[in-house]
């Protein structure tokens, strides 16, 4: 009597664990069958502006050709180093799209038998920023993805706050390791007057509202 009870609470633990669907995995409505979880889809690629350089930061793309276990998003390093599997660590950092094609091209023929067929691609641009400081109401940095006058930087900082000086504005810009200033009139500038005080900014640039 005991080995058949015995007999019975195996069969129903076996029975148990195979109608049980596997642990992660989603049941079809129509079969009941278990089905693997679909791959997370890759962010999406953006168009980077024509004097684009990867920096710290930036979340690349890497697809290569029959390769999957090499493929996938990486984000480049502090120091400016991406990780590649099998073929390791390369400098990113301060060359284009393009340039570090040819770099992991060039790094993952020595580890791939035949032609490598691989693309870099930008997913994200976090490396490229202007800051806005001071009396504005959203004072942070902000991403430079494309063309950004000193109006359309304020403007995305929420606009100046009521104890802002807007006459006596002020962006700071690094050239060659020497900072340069440009002063701003928000005032001239919003009434049409002085446009040349609206100036393109460029990646790092800092503008001071006091």
């Amino acid at each position: 009597m005991k080995s058949a009870k015995g007999f019975c609470a195996v069969a129903f633990l076996l029975t148990t664990f195979a109608l049980a669907p596997t642990r992660g995995m989603a049941q079809s409505p129509s079969t009941g069958k278990a089905v693997p979880p679909a791959r997370p889809t890759p962010a999406p690629e953006v168009t980077p502006p024509s004097d684009f350089t990867i920096g710290p930061e930036d979340v690349l793309g890497l697809v290569f050709w029959r390769e999957p276990d090499m493929s996938g998003d990486v984000t480049v390093r502090p120091d400016g180093r991406i990780t590649i599997p099998m073929v390791g660590e390369i400098q990113a950092s301060g060359r284009t799209p393009v340039q570090l094609t040819s770099d992991v091209q060039k790094a993952a023929s020595k580890f791939i038998v035949g032609d490598v067929n691989v693309v870099v691609v930008v997913r994200q641009i976090n490396s490229r920023k202007v800051f806005v400081t001071g009396r504005v109401t959203s004072a942070k940095s902000y991403p430079l993805i494309g063309p950004m006058n000193v109006l359309q930087a304020i403007t995305l900082a929420g606009g100046l706050t009521d104890y802002a000086d807007p006459k006596h504005i002020t962006i700071i810009r690094n050239e060659n390791g020497k900072p340069r200033t440009f002063n701003f009139n928000y005032q001239d500038v919003s009434r049409g007057k002085n446009l040349q005080q609206n100036i393109e900014l460029r990646p790092g640039d800092q503008v001071v509202v006091p």
